[in-house]
């Protein structure tokens, strides 16, 4: 396995480390719940390393970015960041990923750390040759802090970054380190991820928690992370988002621009928007017990639609305790024509539906409640 550049703090803190995408990484340090709690009431700290990072420059990249991503990168302007996606030709999703323009004619591409090696390959095979393209993924270290005080921690150690507003992107100074500071992040909280150079990864975490400490900064592990992002109802590659799954099943079809029908999975996703897809991404309160990944997901008895048979209508793509809420919540993909329909005659998730699940060996009963579980409080 892969070791991050902090994975030393991480032994000395007496984290659990576990595998993760070829990584070996923090799963927790004292508590997955008290990690999460901090997060969302003052601030935790996130060893984000393993995530990939590739930089398009030149006066092509724009075009470049526009063929190969969903979202219209030709809105982006210089010192922001724009939530996007790699299509397939088929429609379905080889990456969820964030886009930063941070110069005229040049991105930098956030991409998830199982993934990182497919995208790069992706993106050199389908790029034109009018753009350079640079891995800086070995080189990068990126450190996330977020929560309430995530943004006050960081100003005081590069004053600019206060006034940077969300989803910004700024060159700073952090802890004497030069930085990449993105007002961005994975939990449903304010805060910012920093990409540094690979070597000043340590002082920087450190500084970090030194300065935070007496606001009650914590450092956390992927446990944490996935609770918070489930609540947030944020998609992770590999249960939400794949291959086989449209990004207007999977409720990120806001991230799809059908303005460029030269861009990769146009003519697939121009059909998925105009109802082509069959299941819809809903959220779910689990009463009995927590329902994990994969479980199957049934209309209830007396409930059945009449297309439908005992057969699953749909599955659990992540499921959890929400240490916010008190309860367990899941989100779950499931047959467009088993849910109530508004007056425009689309289907819709808000009102008293209820569906069975899983939960280790037993169907217990889900109510669909509207997406996201948290709202991060103003």
């Amino acid at each position: 396995m892969r070791r991050t550049p902090l994975y030393d703090e991480h032994i000395a803190a007496g984290a659990r480390m576990v595998e993760f995408a070829g990584w070996e990484m923090p799963v927790q340090y004292k508590s997955i719940i008290a990690e999460h709690h901090a997060v969302r009431r003052a601030a935790g700290l996130f060893d984000v390393c393993h995530m990939g990072e590739v930089e398009l420059s030149g006066p092509g990249a724009e075009a470049a970015c526009a063929r190969l991503f969903t979202n219209d990168v030709r809105a982006l302007p210089v010192g922001r960041a724009q939530y996007s996606l790699i299509a397939n030709p088929d429609g379905g999703l080889i990456d969820d990923i964030i886009v930063y323009r941070i110069g005229a004619d040049r991105f930098w591409v956030c991409v998830n750390a199982s993934n990182a090696a497919a995208d790069v390959a992706w993106i050199r095979e389908h790029e034109s040759g009018s753009c350079t393209i640079t891995d800086h993924s070995d080189a990068t270290a990126l450190i996330a802090i977020q929560g309430p005080e995530a943004p006050a921690i960081v100003a005081s150690l590069a004053p600019h970054a206060q006034a940077m507003p969300r989803f910004a992107i700024a060159e700073l100074e952090v802890a004497g380190a030069r930085a990449l500071a993105a007002r961005t992040g994975y939990t449903g909280e304010d805060g910012f991820e920093l990409f540094l150079d690979a070597n000043a990864a340590t002082t920087v975490w450190r500084a970090l928690l030194e300065r935070g400490a007496a606001a009650g900064l914590i450092p956390c592990g992927l446990g944490a992370r996935d609770t918070l992002r489930l609540e947030a109802a944020l998609p992770l590659y590999g249960h939400e988002l794949g291959a086989d799954i449209s990004p207007f099943e999977a409720r990120v079809g806001w991230a799809v621009k059908l303005n460029r029908p030269d861009m990769i999975g146009y003519r697939a996703l121009s059909a998925a928007a105009a109802g082509g897809v069959t299941r819809r991404l809903v959220g779910l309160f689990v009463e009995g017990g927590i329902a994990r990944e994969h479980a199957p997901v049934f209309a209830p008895p007396g409930q059945v639609p009449q297309h439908a048979t005992e057969d699953s209508v749909g599955h659990v793509t992540s499921g959890s305790h929400s240490p916010t809420l008190g309860r367990a919540i899941a989100m779950a993909l499931v047959e467009r024509t088993t849910l109530p329909k508004g007056s425009d005659g689309a289907a819709r998730d808000a009102g008293d539906t209820t569906f069975e699940v899983d939960v280790r060996g037993k169907r217990r009963s889900a109510v669909m409640t509207s997406l996201p579980f948290y709202v991060k409080r103003a």
